[in-house]
């Protein structure tokens, strides 16, 4: 089981996984009413090291990036939910729109999105790639979506 940890405490743990050589895998999101779409692209983001941190959008920043209706779950709930996912070791909230000053305090080996960003536009790529480190993209499961499971909650019903 995962861990939710401050910032201060990652950061302490980094460097003792950079003395041992551990592979860092980052990712981040909003992770609003987790599915089958997060568990398989958090699993395939683990398999490329041997640490897995998530990046977690507060609530505000969840708001601002996806309308005032959102987040359907908090964010304390929100990283618990991931923290006890086994795939993922530890989480850390950031309350920014993009995990920019994360990436760049972290500094992790490989940088993960999905496979609906360019690499050439994954914010933090800079950082990640002068430090030695990759990116990577995943591909989502096809119709697997936090979007299109509120859209069938909110729709009226097909009798």
């Amino acid at each position: 089981m995962g861990e939710v940890v401050s910032l201060p405490r990652l950061l302490r743990l980094r460097a003792q996984w950079k003395f041992f050589g551990r592979t860092v895998v980052f990712t981040n999101g909003c992770f609003d009413i987790l599915h089958r779409g997060h568990i398989d692209y958090l699993a395939k983001a683990k398999a490329l090291g041997n640490i897995l941190i998530v990046g977690l959008n507060d609530d505000q920043s969840v708001a601002r990036l996806k309308g005032p209706q959102r987040p359907i779950v908090n964010e304390e709930d929100r990283a618990n939910v991931l923290a006890a996912l086994s795939s993922v070791d530890y989480v850390v909230m950031f309350s920014e729109d993009t995990p920019y000053e994360l990436i760049k305090a972290i500094v992790p080996d490989v940088l993960v999105k999905g496979a609906d960003w360019s690499v050439d536009k994954v914010v933090g790529k800079d950082i990640v790639e002068s430090a030695g480190g990759s990116v990577r993209t995943i591909e989502f499961l096809p119709n697997h979506s936090t979007s299109r499971i509120i859209e069938k909650i909110t729709s009226p019903s097909r009798h």
